[in-house]
Parts: structure tokens; sequence; C-alpha cells
């Protein structure tokens, strides 16, 4: 209880760690395995809550700077890692409904920590963005968060974007315990999906020239790209490095709005404007039943509109959620069991969800509603795998 007499949510964090007894995990069906993950992360979430608010207090009594070393001393914390914890825990404090919500494990921690960071940003609706993080997943609710503190910035996220850009760093050091040389860079949304462009357009042109049975992995390719690139500035752009940026026609006042980059992230429509200056712009007004987005058994590839389209679709990786500048289009039934190269039989994919989960694991593309597509396990008792006799865990 707290000492003006209300009910403290925190309460009900606590019981719901209580409630999490241990068990012998490998004798549970795979059913009561994932029914024990949610039970699990109620009450992590549960316990985010009372971390918040203790380092929050510590922050109240002190300073934040004082809540910080605590972390950093008692938990062996890195100075980074405390300091966005603190900053996370006093904004949550002035969070009430975020907080309560945290505290009942009814949100994760990282939805609460999305809407902390933007409550710093806008003047937000709190209820709007909990219920939200009630039932989105991660993706979906940050393209809703980014989406929201545009809408509530007052100038298109004029503001927003220009303060990211002010917060933009840079760090290049070398790693002590194995002398490795490690780039860091935080940039605007805007200007970071541009190097992001540049730099997977790169990736593909070394991947198709690759020796596919010694391929780098991803982040190999990552690194040797962004090497490439700052070591050889007079190469000429590799083509299929454009910025797609989508937004809606308003009928009725006759322009654009909601502007946005084809993971979601909101762009001001002003921005658009100057990016089209050195850049291609090519103007799309994209329809299921286009013609042009159903290619049939014409070809086996996707066309750069069909991609174009998947990314506005898919907004990145539907098994993982990487860039879609990073993935290529998959063919639902796949194209040697007579699938067609057509909009409605792609999906993006990112290589690794390719080649692993489809490929080598057995995952398989199904429908997510609303549109989208996501990747399911496949099921073991379908395979003749063997499985545990299901029995719920105990208390």
């Amino acid at each position: 209880m707290r000492s003006d007499g209300e009910s403290d949510p925190l309460g009900e964090a606590a019981s719901v760690g209580v409630r999490v007894a241990a068990v012998d995990v490998a004798g549970l069906c795979d059913e009561s395995l994932r029914a024990r993950l949610v039970e699990i992360g109620r009450a992590r979430s549960g316990l985010e809550a009372m971390y918040a608010d203790t380092l929050g207090e510590i922050a109240r009594r002190d300073s934040a700077a004082v809540a910080e070393q605590v972390a950093k001393e008692k938990l062996s914390m890195s100075g980074r890692a405390a300091r966005a914890d603190v900053k996370t825990a006093v904004a949550l404090s002035e969070l009430d409904v975020t907080r309560s919500d945290l505290a009942a494990g009814r949100i994760p921690s990282a939805h609460a920590r999305l809407i902390a960071r933007a409550a710093g940003e806008a003047p937000i609706d709190e209820g709007f963005l909990v219920a939200r993080a009630r039932r989105e997943g991660y993706d979906q609710f940050r393209r809703t968060v980014a989406r929201h503190v545009a809408d509530c910035s007052g100038d298109d996220g004029e503001s927003l974007l220009e303060r990211q850009r002010r917060s933009r760093a840079g760090r290049v050091f070398t790693r002590r315990d194995d002398g490795m040389v490690v780039v860091n860079l935080e940039l605007d949304p805007l200007t970071g999906a541009r190097v992001n462009s540049v730099i997977a357009a790169t990736e593909r042109s070394m991947f198709r020239d690759e020796d596919p049975g010694a391929r780098p992995t991803p982040t190999q390719r990552t690194a040797d790209a962004i090497t490439k690139l700052l070591l050889e500035p007079g190469r000429r752009r590799p083509a299929g490095t454009t910025l797609l940026v989508v937004a809606d026609y308003d009928m009725v006042n006759h322009r654009l709005r909601d502007a946005r980059l084809a993971d979601g992230t909101p762009v001001p429509i002003g921005e658009i404007a100057k990016a089209a200056v050195d850049m291609k712009v090519l103007p799309v007004i994209f329809d299921d039943a286009n013609a042009d987005l159903c290619m049939g058994r014409t070809r086996r590839t996707a066309t750069e509109l069909q991609r174009a389209a998947l990314a506005l679709r898919d907004q990145g990786c539907i098994g993982c959620g990487v860039a879609p500048e990073r993935c290529f289009a998959h063919h639902i039934t796949e194209w040697q069991h007579g699938g067609p190269t057509d909009y409605a039989n792609l999906v993006t994919v990112c290589n690794d969800c390719h080649k692993v989960k489809i490929h080598e694991q057995g995952f398989t593309v199904e429908g997510a509603g609303r549109g989208r597509f996501g990747l399911r396990a496949p099921d073991k008792r379908s395979n003749g795998s063997s499985s545990t006799a299901c029995r719920a865990p105990p208390g």
C-alpha cells in the first residue's frame, strides 16, 4: 500500500512474480511451455515496474546522477545502460496508466519504454498508446508511437525531426578486450534510411558476386559493404539505391498527408521535396489489382515496382522485422511448384529467415490479418517428431 492509502499497482506485480513457481521445463509439453512463457513475461513486466519505481524514487530523493551511480554499483551495469534506465524510470513516474499496466503485466517493458520516450517528445495521449500497447506487437507498436508523436507535435513532425538531427552522434573506438574497432552511428530516421539504402544496395551487389559455397554472414557482409563505401568513395553508387517514401492523398483537401518511410516511420511532408533534390523520385499509385504487380510466370524475380509495393505492405521481413532494404521477395507458393510472381503470392523476407527458417526448419507463411503476413513454426506433431505428453505446470 502507498502512504496515501491507495492501492499500489506494484503490489500486483509482486503477486504476479510469486505465482511463477520453479518447474522442470523439460517435462512440459509444447503448449505448457508457451503458456509458461506468457506467465513469465507478465511477471517480468511486474519486476520491471518495481525496478523503475525503485530507480525513480532514488532519483526523486537524491538526483538522476545518484540513481545512475547506484545502478552501476549495485547491478554492475554500464553507465550508458544505467542512464537509459533512470531516464525511463523518471518518465514512468509521471505516467500512471503506463506504470499501472506494466506492473500488472498487461504490457511488456519494451512497450512501456516506447511510451516513456514518446512522452518526452510530444504531449501524447497516454490512454490511447496504452490501449494499443495491450494488443500490438513491438514493431507495429513502434510505428504506432512514431505516428502518434508526429501527429501530436502540431507541425507534422518537423520539430521532432530537428531534435533528432541535433541528437546525431558517432563514435569510433577500439575495444580493449580484443582490439576490434567499433563504428557506431546514431542518425535521424530520414538520414538513417538514406544511408541504409546505400549500404543495403551495396550488400545486394556484393551478394550477387559471392561464391554461393562460401558466403559471409549477413553481419560480415554489412561490415564489408560499409568498408567498401568508406575506403572507395569514388565508386559509382550501386543500382537500386532508392528511398521509398509513401504518402496518402487527401481527396477532400487535395494534398498529400501522412508521409512515411517503408517501415512506417513518419516523415514531414516538407522533407520529401528536400530529399528529392538529389534523389530519383518515381510517383506511383499502388493498386493490388494493377497488372504491373502481377507478372505470372513471365519472370521469377520480383520487379522494382513489386519490391516497392511489398516494402509498403510488409514493412520489413515478415519473420524478424529487419528493414525492407535488406530483404527480397519470396514466393508463398514456391516458383518450382508453379507459384506465380504476383504481388499476392509474394512476401518480404531476409536472407536468414529465408534460408534457415523457411528452407531448413520448415516455417510456413501465414496470414496475420489486415493483409499482413507472418511465419509460422512447424507443428512437430504433424511431421512425426516426438513431443512430451502435455501436463500443466504446478501451481
